[in-house]
């Protein structure tokens, strides 16, 4: 008795057609921004900390807000606004200058750093462009830090609105003129504004300057990101007998194409907004600055394509 053969069977299931499986996108910028978030974990550990020593020290100054609010009443209602909104202001300020701190020490580690520790020789051996590599890293202090300091300052703000209305609550005293006076929804639009013009656009010369110096220095990239603004100022001084590099310098640290100064003795979130939109759009220092930032990207760009380890 002759047993069926398998071996028809077998064939027929190898000359059948393979549907080749679907493959999803590997999103190589994506990826790559993800990556900066693993391995620098201080673009939200560092404005989280801060946002909790502030709460920390908002949470015991609340023993002092229910005679602080009786004294308000005695003010004209701008002056209550403005020393209702002053903490606030204050949490923004630090929490933003935290992730101001993180960006530049970010901007000049990020590029020198895979070069000293050799990783670069591995992330180069993958399908994804030095431009992508540079842009995903570029933005960081662009893109990503902004957003992260808005969220946290957003919710910073709401826990000490909440412990704010509790405490009045408890003690019947100043909650009308604490729901009055302060506007989370016009803090934040102005917090939003501050950041994409003041810390993505008009400061976006300084972090490509950093990337570039980092994707070129072999050893102390903060020196030699330093040395060639002094430099270059000094020399305008002895030569030319002329500070204007200084001043663009200054003007571009202030935050505003006019080189406006925060540092009022009355404080409200207004500060955040010192210039109009339709103004600042339309300086040419604005436009001047992200020139060079484009050129300053295509140098790190350039950098890291032939550098190599350290």
């Amino acid at each position: 008795m002759n047993m069926p053969s398998n071996a028809l069977p077998s064939a027929a299931l190898e000359l059948q057609p393979t549907t080749p499986a679907l493959e999803s996108p590997t999103r190589p910028f994506y990826w790559s921004v993800r990556r900066e978030l693993w391995e620098y974990r201080s673009i939200y550990v560092a404005p989280l900390a801060a946002a909790a020593v502030f709460l920390f020290g908002f949470a015991i100054s609340m023993f002092r807000l229910p005679a602080k609010m009786r004294a308000l009443s005695g003010l004209e209602p701008t002056r209550q606004r403005e020393l209702i909104e002053q903490p606030y202001v204050f949490a923004a300020l630090l929490i933003m200058g935290t992730t101001f701190v993180v960006a530049i020490f970010y901007c000049l580690d990020t590029l020198h750093g895979e070069r000293r520790d050799r990783s670069i020789l591995f992330w180069k051996s993958l399908p994804v462009s030095d431009l992508t590599t540079v842009l995903a890293k570029a933005s960081i202090p662009l893109v990503i830090l902004p957003l992260v300091t808005v969220a946290i300052t957003l919710v910073t703000h709401w826990i000490m609105f909440l412990l704010s209305t509790m405490v009045l609550a408890s003690s019947n005293v100043g909650v009308a003129v604490l729901w009055t006076h302060l506007s989370l929804g016009r803090m934040s639009l102005l917090l939003l504004y501050h950041l994409v013009a003041v810390h993505s656009l008009w400061y976006s010369p300084f972090y490509c300057w950093l990337l570039l110096v980092s994707a070129w220095a072999r050893r102390m990239a903060f020196l030699w990101a330093v040395i060639p603004v002094i430099l270059l100022n000094a020399f305008e001084r002895v030569v030319l007998n002329t500070s204007h590099f200084a001043g663009i310098l200054v003007r571009r640290m202030s935050g505003s194409p006019h080189g406006g100064d925060m540092s009022t003795g009355h404080m409200s979130m207004d500060v955040l907004s010192a210039v109009p939109l339709s103004e600042f759009l339309s300086a040419p220092g604005l436009w001047i600055g992200l020139f060079f930032a484009a050129i300053f990207l295509a140098g790190a760009v350039r950098l890291r394509r032939y550098r190599e380890p350290i």
